[in-house]
């Protein structure tokens, strides 16, 4: 046991080393993870279940985006699923540091970013709406709802209201695509006109809408379709 533990020991101090010498690209995913492993289970050699973690929700941004109750189910304990959403709380909170005190539109890339590290591996269609003051200043960005972007005119007079509510006078409108491909479908297509439509009644811009995957992210207003 103690030759066990002496070995595990310097071989995580080695992992240590190699990230404070080589930065966050000196680690493979897999090394991410076994560190968050050990920090939570000392003294236990954490690689095999990292690696098995890795390939069961299909890479670390699945693994990292996993709900609490789903890593739970898997039979994760409290501290093990504790290390991995701090380390995922830790990551959009660095990324969204990209975003404070600037205008959006003019951190489009910082933004994308942060979007797709929100949003590309979450297992279920979320629509999220980013409400801005006439500077283009974020004020908010909520999860207006879960599912499919089907039943667009109640979700328009959802979107609305809460702008209003914000004092907004422009939205932008982000959805994420489960299957990975950020192809727009014609019920995004639909809704991203209705809300145009709503919006130039109510004088809310509608500055663009994103769909981001796995595969990446695309833009309906880059693509000509609004």
């Amino acid at each position: 046991m103690g030759d066990f533990a002496s070995d595990a020991s310097g071989h995580r101090a080695r992992l240590r080393r190699r990230l404070f010498e080589g930065g966050p690209k000196a680690l493979l995913d897999h090394e991410l993870v076994e560190y968050l492993l050990a920090l939570a289970i000392p003294r236990r050699d954490t690689k095999a279940q990292a690696k098995k973690l890795i390939a069961q929700f299909g890479g670390i941004g699945p693994l990292l985006a996993a709900d609490a109750e789903t890593l739970q189910r898997e039979g994760l304990s409290e501290g093990v699923v504790a290390a991995l959403k701090i380390a995922e709380a830790t990551a959009l909170r660095l990324l969204e540091t990209r975003l404070e005190g600037r205008p959006v539109l003019s951190s489009w890339d910082a933004l994308g970013d942060y979007l797709t590290a929100q949003m590309a591996h979450i297992a279920v269609e979320e629509v999220r709406v980013l409400f801005l003051n006439a500077k283009n200043m974020l004020l908010a960005n909520e999860a207006m709802w879960r599912g499919s972007v089907d039943s667009a005119s109640m979700h328009v007079r959802e979107v609305m209201k809460r702008a209003i509510a914000h004092g907004a006078t422009a939205i932008i409108i982000v959805h994420n695509h489960p299957s990975g491909d950020p192809t727009p479908s014609q019920a995004d297509v639909q809704l991203t006109r209705e809300l145009v439509e709503a919006g130039r009644h109510m004088k809310v811009a509608v500055h663009d809408h994103v769909i981001v995957g796995a595969q990446g992210r695309s833009s309906l207003r880059a693509m000509g379709l609004m």
